[in-house]
C-alpha cells in the first residue's frame, strides 16, 4: 500500500508568485491587502505546530492544494487501498500520506477530493464515503458549510460527512451533531500572497481589469482603444459568479475590438 502512495508530496506548498513593482498604495488598496492577509494573522500557530503544520480553512476559498480532513482530535480520514475510508490513529505531527487529499474546486461553493490512490471521493448507496470515481460528477461534489467559527462538510447526499462508531466514514445524518464537526487542514504557506490565485489582469479595480484586457488581445489596427460604454453592473456581478473574463470577452465580442471574436 505504501508504494502506492509514493507519489505523495508532503511538505508545505511553494507558490511561485510574481514581482511587482512599488507603487504608492491608496487607503483601499491597504484595506484589501490587510484584508487578504486576515486569515493568515488570525490562526493559531500553537494549533498548527501540534499538527505538524497543517492549519484550519476558515473559508470557501482555502479549501485548495493539500489537504486533510481531521474529524477527532489529530484523527483524519485514512484511504485504505480497497476505496473505503476510516478514522486513522491519533497522530503527533500531522496526517500520514494516506491521509492527504487533493481539493480541486468546481464552483463557488463545491469542491472535489481526490485521494492518494487517484481516485475521486464520493458517497455510495449505503451512505459510505468511498474513492473509487476516475472522474467528477455530482455524486463527487462536496460543500463546505462554515457557520459560527465550526464548520461541517456536505455530501451529494444532503447528509454531512462523519465517523461511525466502527471507524468507518459515513455520510447518515442531515443536522450537524458533534461527530458532524470537522476541520479541514490545508498546508499551504501561510505566507502566499492572497491575489496569486487571481490573474493579474483582474487585480485592479473592473474598469482597469476591462481595459488591461482590451489591450492584452486587441488587434490595433486602428491604434485606438475600443472600451465598451455598457453599464458595468453586470461585471460587478460577474466577478462574485466568477465569469468575469467570460463576460470580458463577450463586451470586447459586442465591440469587435478582440482579435478571438471576430
Amino acid at each position: 500500500m505504501a508504494d502506492s502512495y509514493s507519489y505523495v508530496k508532503g511538505g508545505k506548498l511553494k507558490l511561485k508568485g510574481s514581482k511587482h513593482k512599488k507603487h504608492k498604495k491608496s487607503s483601499k488598496r491597504k484595506h484589501e491587502d490587510d484584508e487578504g492577509k486576515a486569515g493568515a494573522s488570525s490562526i493559531d500557530r500553537t494549533d498548527v505546530d501540534l499538527h505538524g503544520g497543517w492549519w484550519t480553512v476558515s473559508k470557501f476559498g482555502q479549501v485548495t492544494g493539500n489537504v486533510c480532513i481531521e474529524l477527532a482530535d489529530r484523527r483524519y480520514m485514512f484511504a485504505k487501498d480497497n476505496g473505503r475510508f476510516v478514522l486513522g490513529p491519533q497522530r503527533e505531527a500531522g496526517p500520514e500520506p494516506e491521509e492527504i487529499l487533493t481539493a480541486v474546486k468546481i464552483d463557488e461553493t463545491k469542491v472535489a477530493f481526490k485521494s492518494g490512490y487517484d481516485q475521486y471521493i464520493s458517497v455510495d448507496s449505503g451512505n459510505t464515503v468511498v474513492g473509487r470515481s476516475v472522474a467528477i460528477g455530482t455524486k463527487e461534489q462536496w460543500e463546505p458549510v462554515f457557520q459560527e467559527g465550526e464548520m461541517a462538510l456536505n455530501g451529494c447526499n444532503g447528509c454531512f460527512l462523519s465517523a461511525d462508531e466502527d471507524d468507518d466514514i459515513v455520510c447518515i445524518n442531515k443536522t450537524v451533531g458533534d461527530r458532524e464537526k470537522i476541520h479541514i487542514r490545508c498546508n499551504l504557506s501561510l505566507e502566499v500572497d492572497p491575489k496569486a490565485a487571481i490573474p493579474v489582469e483582474e487585480r485592479g479595480s473592473l474598469k482597469e481589469a476591462e481595459i488591461n484586457y482590451v489591450k492584452k488581445f486587441q488587434s490595433f489596427q486602428d491604434r485606438h482603444l475600443k472600451i465598451s460604454s455598457e453599464d458595468r453592473t453586470q461585471l460587478k456581478k460577474a466577478r462574485v459568479e466568477g465569469t468575469l473574463h467570460e463576460t470580458l470577452l463577450d463586451r470586447r465580442s459586442k465591440m469587435k475590438a478582440d482579435r478571438y471574436c471576430k
